[in-house]
């Protein structure tokens, strides 16, 4: 039996609620939330990424939210580090951490020790960054399906900065992101990963993706996305091509009503949730919890707890 540190995962596509199951088994089990959300890590965009409230945390510690500013270059390398530090600080306290959140590269680089040896070339991204400028970021995906299918599949056409990522990647190594990353993995684990993902029937889902869509309008998002304007977030930035923001963004710059931006978010985040369950299907670690067949997120967080029952802390 292996006697690396116990690590929890709990994810799933978005909308599948696991931010709250999340917070059910921290406090069951005593433990703290990493989150694996790679637009929470950013200040000030809390309504487009539903980022929970401090009464919704209920007095469990989160980390890895609200960490860097919108225009920061933050990296799957750097999230690794941080998040690594986040974890050993939570073993160190005797507590469970429970690493939650949908965002697959994120996960996978923190329970298979990815590593990112191959440095930037300043000329060759300047390059492509300038491609993307003129030809758009949807054709750097489609040249990255030629030499990466895998990398291109998983990532959505305003993710400019990850496909840049990958087709430097791979000019300077000849070898495809996907790949590299997989052999680049740490021989021995480093944390002993018990995984669980959320599930339900497709319709269920997009109902809840529709619901949480027309809640986060509610809420504020067209205010919280001027705002970010405002203050001179522009919507070439990584963070504002995020979902919610690219699209509220539209609208406010004329290009779109707001009916038809409601829309095209539900839409886009439809397609975002069946991209996140290719993904997480591939991981055969993952043990798949029905929502709907466990009376939702409470019962699916009980049965969490007790199968952790019988695993050695």
């Amino acid at each position: 039996m292996s006697t690396a540190p116990l690590l929890v995962v709990i994810t799933g596509p978005t909308a599948a609620g696991k931010t709250s199951v999340g917070i059910d088994v921290a406090l069951a089990l005593d433990g703290e939330v990493v989150s694996a959300d790679s637009m929470m890590v950013y200040r000030g965009m809390d309504i487009g990424t539903a980022k929970p409230a401090l009464s919704e945390m209920r007095g469990v510690p989160h980390h890895l939210i609200d960490v860097a500013d919108p225009d920061e270059d933050f990296s799957v390398a750097r999230y690794q580090e941080l998040a690594a530090r986040a974890i050993e600080g939570i073993h160190e306290r005797k507590k469970v951490p429970l690493l939650v959140g949908g965002t697959g590269l994120y996960i996978r680089a923190v329970v298979d020790g990815y590593r990112f040896p191959v440095r930037s070339d300043p000329r060759l991204r300047h390059r492509l960054q300038q491609e993307a400028r003129s030809s758009g970021s949807g054709h750097l995906q489609r040249r990255l399906a030629e030499v990466d299918p895998v990398s291109a599949g998983r990532l959505h056409e305003n993710d400019e900065r990850r496909i840049i990522r990958a087709l430097e990647v791979y000019h300077l190594t000849g070898v495809p992101f996907s790949r590299f990353l997989e052999h680049g993995r740490d021989r021995e684990p480093k944390y002993r990963a018990v995984m669980f993902g959320l599930t339900m029937t497709r319709a269920g889902l997009y109902r809840r993706i529709e619901k949480r869509v027309d809640e986060l309008v509610r809420a504020g998002l067209v205010d919280e996305v001027r705002r970010l304007l405002e203050k001179g977030y522009g919507p070439d930035l990584v963070a504002m091509k995020g979902l919610g923001y690219k699209e509220i963004a539209d609208y406010l710059q004329g290009r779109t009503t707001l009916e038809e931006a409601v829309n095209i978010l539900k839409k886009n985040t439809r397609r975002f949730a069946k991209r996140q369950l290719t993904w997480f299907r591939r991981d055969t670690r993952i043990q798949w919890l029905d929502v709907d067949e466990n009376q939702g997120g409470r019962g699916v967080a009980q049965q969490i707890v007790d199968f952790l029952a019988g695993v050695t802390r």
